[in-house]
């Protein structure tokens, strides 16, 4: 009789995953970054469409930059519904900064065609952000001029024009942006320049805010250069022909 002779087992050994690849964590994380950056974002526009935005990050850059050069720091902010703002400075800001304002949908590509190529030639004009656009840097990003920041500005720009809409849009940027050296929104402005409510600026008064925006802090609304006189007049022209506003 045989003897049969079974062969012994051994363990099998368990088999080692690969670590996942650095690649493959970076993808991992900057996915999950992306989304958390959308989600935010998103949150922070539609919270914004209801709350008034309290401070800017040019506002709290201002201040800083003050402090470090040893100046007085002067803040001024007062947040004003739209309807307590003269109709008179929103036509002016649109005659000022972007004359297609109430029909785009963010961007004026002919303006920006004409920045484009007129910085090609060397030539220093006022750029082709439109209101939305220079809303959407105020409240959400910082000043620069990166592409990764023009980037975001033009994402933010979309998500306020569709969440938003235009009368949202000129409510904070009318209570946002720098009027003066400390001075920001149209209450605050009104003040400091011609001492009264932003309900009740006059069509010339409005002007005046309006030319000195491309440098609040170098240009005064009041006591004018002759550059910013010819500005009033120019955009007083252009505010005879808007019509009724409709947003």
């Amino acid at each position: 009789m045989g003897i049969k002779i079974t062969p012994k087992k051994t363990a099998k050994k368990p088999v080692k995953k690969e670590p996942a690849s650095f690649m493959n964590k970076l993808r991992v994380i900057l996915f999950k970054t992306f989304l958390w950056f959308i989600g935010l974002s998103v949150f922070l526009v539609v919270f914004f469409k209801f709350v008034p935005v309290p401070i800017t990050p040019l506002m709290a850059i201002r201040v800083i930059e003050n402090k470090v050069a040893g100046k007085e720091i002067y803040f001024s902010h007062d947040w004003e519904p739209l309807e307590n703002i003269s109709v008179n400075l929103q036509k002016a800001v649109i005659a000022s900064e972007d004359g297609t304002f109430l029909i785009h949908n963010g961007f004026d590509f002919v303006a920006m065609q004409k920045a484009y190529k007129s910085n090609e030639r060397g030539r220093r004009i006022k750029g082709g952000s439109t209101i939305s656009q220079q809303t959407a840097k105020n409240v959400f990003l910082w000043q620069g001029r990166s592409y990764i920041r023009k980037g975001l500005e033009a994402y933010f720009t979309v998500l306020i024009e569709v969440i938003w809409g235009k009368e949202r849009i000129m409510e904070v940027y009318l209570n946002s942006i720098e009027m003066g050296d400390g001075v920001y929104g149209a209450q605050a402005a009104a003040e400091h320049w011609y001492r009264k409510d932003a309900a009740n600026l006059t069509p010339l008064q409005a002007a005046g805010i309006a030319a000195i925006l491309p440098n609040p802090r170098k240009f005064t609304a009041t006591s004018s250069s002759s550059y910013i006189n010819n500005r009033k007049t120019k955009i007083l022209r252009v505010m005879r022909t808007i019509g009724k506003i409709e947003y």
